[in-house]
């Protein structure tokens, strides 16, 4: 597999909190790479700096690099606008904006310039079928995205991400607010997704890193301990703290 991220030597600071320490990763594109570790290990930290999401935190500071297909995108020439548009963010908490399912997924053109309305309707029929949502909301495109439920907007949101045509899709801890059905089908999804897309996740669900992943990094104090093919990471560890945290001894 080809290396679409590469992270060299990354440390963040929160102020005067270290919270990634010396982090090296490389992930490979057109796979599903999970991040897996207790609370407060970094994870979602790291997740955040491949779109820049930490330069809203005031105080954070970051040394080394972090390039995306080549270009470190903490260098001064990177647009972060444009680095957004190629790096999809899905969250936690589903949060479609307070506006009609269609007027969610043109947001994003819309913004970006594109103003047609058949070219518009083409984008947000292909993203909602990239996002095994439209057969189900087809018929309902000016109903608000508040009134579906919350697997279906999780879903919207997904399918938001993809209008822009982002090359990367991170997910933060994306389907733990929703039930098991939910849950499946997003996981599904992944698995379709992959096929076009570098998909990064963050999950405190170790059977769901194990069920989607290709590979799994293993965080623990802002460190990574190890990053391996998730069938090696989860059948025959390196380190022993890996193999203490997924057989439960801790976190």
């Amino acid at each position: 597999m080809q290396t679409l991220i590469e992270i060299s030597n990354l440390n963040l600071y929160y102020s005067s909190v270290h919270a990634l320490k010396n982090v090296s990763l490389s992930i490979p594109e057109k796979a599903i790479t999970a991040f897996i570790g207790p609370s407060g290990c970094g994870k979602s930290t790291l997740l955040r700096t491949m779109n820049r999401m930490n330069d809203m935190i005031p105080g954070t500071r970051i040394e080394g690099k972090l390039t995306i297909g080549g270009t470190d995108i903490y260098s001064n020439e990177v647009d972060v606008e444009t680095l957004r548009k190629k790096v999809g963010m899905v969250f936690q908490q589903p949060n479609p904006f307070p506006k009609s399912i269609y007027d969610n997924i043109a947001y994003g053109p819309r913004l970006h310039g594109i103003r047609n309305k058949k070219q518009l309707d083409e984008i947000v029929e292909s993203s909602l079928r990239a996002a095994a949502l439209w057969d189900e909301v087809k018929d309902h495109l000016k109903r608000s995205a508040l009134s579906i439920s919350g697997g279906q907007q999780q879903r919207l949101c997904i399918a938001r991400a993809l209008a822009v045509n982002p090359d990367i899709l991170l997910m933060d801890e994306a389907t733990s607010a929703l039930d098991p059905i939910s849950t499946l089908k997003i996981e599904e999804l992944t698995q379709e997704l992959k096929n076009r897309y570098t998909i990064v996740m963050v999950t405190h669900n170790m059977h769901q890193a194990a069920r989607v992943s290709d590979q799994t990094a293993f965080f623990l104090n802002g460190e990574v301990v190890e990053h391996a093919d998730t069938e090696k990471l989860f059948s025959n560890p390196s380190d022993q703290r890996t193999e203490d945290y997924i057989s439960g001894r801790f976190g």
